[in-house]
């Protein structure tokens, strides 16, 4: 027997099973980050005092469904079915639809059927208005609805399979309120977890964010 060669063959049985092995990794990473769950990082701060600048997340995406696309590409091929549509009050992960290759994160505040409204930054759903202990304002302004929608809009009646979107951060949020209403087709996720989170400003960890449930 000729030792050389079968040294040959064990060392490429071996870069062949290792080849396997980061291959089958690659396509279980893929079709979790597909179907089941998707890091998501916060860019901005149009969701304080909920979610901060460099909050990573973990979004589930099995829950409202997801559209699926090609990979590399924003074509969406189907969509899964989820198991309930986003409710009002969730925070959801979607495709922004002025630029569907750019992911946004906001809290629903209004479903299909609901009448949203907003009266000095006080939101009206259904004509009640909405309490909201999880908001803020930074500005103590009022703005005219005739000059801009932020702080007097409405009413509007949400149509079929539509979403009203707002952030937290009411007087620095890009929205619903200036770009209209998300699509079900284009939700991604429901936020679920912050599982890392740094602070640029101080170069440090978060800690005491890590591990939070989102609400």
């Amino acid at each position: 027997m000729d030792k050389r060669n079968t040294g040959k063959a064990t060392a490429t049985d071996k870069l062949l099973e290792y080849a396997k092995a980061i291959g089958t990794a690659l396509i279980l990473a893929l079709i979790i980050r597909t179907f089941v769950i998707q890091a998501f990082k916060i860019p901005s701060g149009s969701m304080i005092p909920t979610l901060l600048i460099g909050d990573h997340l973990l979004v589930n995406k099995i829950v409202y469904g997801t559209p699926v696309d090609i990979p590399f590409t924003n074509v969406t091929v189907f969509h899964m079915p989820g198991l309930r549509t986003p409710h009002k009050g969730e925070i959801i992960v979607f495709k922004y639809p002025e630029d569907p290759t750019r992911d946004f994160i906001k809290r629903v505040v209004a479903t299909e059927g609901d009448t949203v409204q907003m009266i000095d930054k006080q939101l009206f759903v259904n004509g009640k208005p909405v309490e909201e202990s999880f908001t803020q304002h930074t500005d103590n302004s009022i703005r005219s609805g005739q000059l801009e929608p932020r702080d007097n809009f409405g009413p509007y009646l949400v149509p079929k399979n539509k979403l009203f979107m707002m952030g937290d951060n009411r007087d620095q949020s890009y929205d619903s309120r200036f770009w209209g209403y998300v699509d079900v087709k284009q939700v991604l996720g429901k936020a679920m977890i912050i599982y890392w989170s740094w602070d640029s400003n101080k170069s440090m960890p978060r800690f005491d964010r890590m591990g939070k449930l989102i609400n």
